[in-house]
């Protein structure tokens, strides 16, 4: 077993005494992967990220920024078989430790058309059908509530007949972010499944969040960025911005460290640990009727003609919405309203307010980032998850709180 430890330069870029430790042996993959919300949560737990999937080429290439170690496929899955994927990995006959990923939610979704033949809605099995074809030994998928539903009872047998006579799979885990001390409550359903062989006693108990846990509001969340945004902020230079100082939580740390192996944009993680500087801070420019408007609406309630919603200070930010691809019309997310000021979130905002840390780059376009960030699992969620199934894998132990 070989163990590598994250400690280059440790005082001026990552601004603590700290080290990431990392298991070779301990190889995920991460199919539908996005820009990384789950991929980081599984780097945070300790494994080791060794290859990404992702048809959309924007995602991918916010994927590789953050992850440039990993290898990455940008390949429709529904064409790629298990032995396939094990080439690519470079695995030849070593079983990879873990699948997961997040297969495309929007036709199961009740905010969006919630179609039943969505064509979407069969990459959902398309996941499986991979898992049965690798054999890992746990899998994870995530999407949204709606595909519990009845009338996608067929799309979830289809797919675990791949998977239901070598995998013990726990039933449907319905978890909201904000009770594992992510500042949003997106609600997902997680399915797990693992080899009896490879991990025992593995339940859906094991998975409910401690009471120690600490509720992360709008206000700790934004803590330490600018509120005064100028709208015409658009080129990057103008776009990367100082940042306070923020507390030394479990959250807190997570924004500025907590950086794992092989893991970050060295001048992302440069600006921030040596500048205090962190991108994207780009304008939104309102007219003064709408910001008159915006400032009229209360914390918690909605712009009558935009939908935008207030955020509260001491509340949690709703689920971000992602907005629609290229082939539904490009349509940007409706966004929330600063809870202060009278304007929409920025990208950085969001990116905090789903729990995604300073030094993540996502792209300088506003439709692209918050596609990117309202499709992704939260990473404080995601680690606290996969944490635990680390721990049962055996020897390696769980990570800190």
């Amino acid at each position: 077993m070989v163990t590598f430890l994250r400690k280059a330069t440790l005082e001026n870029r990552h601004g603590a005494m700290q080290s990431q430790e990392v298991t070779s042996e301990l190889d995920l993959v991460d199919l539908y992967s996005g820009a990384g919300g789950l991929s980081l949560g599984g780097a945070r737990a300790g494994f080791s990220v060794r290859g990404a999937v992702e048809f959309d080429s924007h995602a991918i290439k916010t994927h590789k920024t953050n992850f440039p170690k990993t290898i990455h496929i940008e390949k429709d899955i529904a064409g790629i078989s298990g032995s396939a994927l094990l080439t690519e990995l470079g695995l030849g006959n070593k079983r990879l430790t873990g699948i997961i990923g997040g297969p495309p939610c929007q036709g199961f979704s009740s905010i969006g058309r919630n179609e039943k033949d969505d064509p979407r809605n069969k990459l959902f099995v398309h996941f499986f059908r991979i898992v049965g074809e690798v054999q890992p030994k746990f899998f994870l998928a995530e999407n949204v509530p709606g595909i519990l539903n009845r009338q996608y009872d067929y799309i979830r047998a289809e797919a675990f007949r791949y998977v239901e006579n070598e995998y013990t799979i726990l039933p449907p885990l319905t978890l909201s972010a904000n009770e594992y001390g992510a500042p949003t409550t997106r609600t997902r359903v997680f399915f797990i499944g693992f080899l009896p062989n490879e991990i025992k006693g593995l339940s859906v108990d094991d998975f409910i969040p401690p009471s120690r846990i600490k509720k992360i509001s709008v206000q700790n969340a934004l803590q330490g960025l600018p509120q005064q945004i100028d709208p015409n902020w658009k080129s990057d230079d103008e776009c990367w911005r100082k940042v306070g100082p923020i507390g030394n939580d479990y959250f807190s740390v997570r924004l500025k460290g907590k950086v794992p192996i092989t893991v970050g944009d060295e001048i992302a993680l440069t600006k921030l640990h040596t500048e205090n500087k962190v991108s994207g801070f780009i304008g939104t420019a309102h007219s003064r009727k709408v910001i008159k408007r915006f400032a009229k609406v209360n914390p918690g309630s909605y712009d009558s003609i935009s939908k935008c919603r207030r955020l509260e200070l001491d509340g949690f930010c709703p689920t971000l919405r992602a907005g629609t691809g290229p082939d539904r019309g490009s349509y940007q997310a409706v966004r929330p309203i600063h809870p202060t000021e009278d304007r929409v979130i920025t990208p950085r905002e969001a990116a905090r307010l789903q729990g995604f840390p300073d030094w993540f780059q996502f792209p300088p376009t506003k439709w692209h980032s918050f596609r990117q960030i309202g499709n992704s699992v939260s990473p404080i969620l995601a680690e606290r998850i996969l944490s635990v199934i680390r721990g049962a894998l055996g020897s390696e132990g769980s990570q800190e709180e």
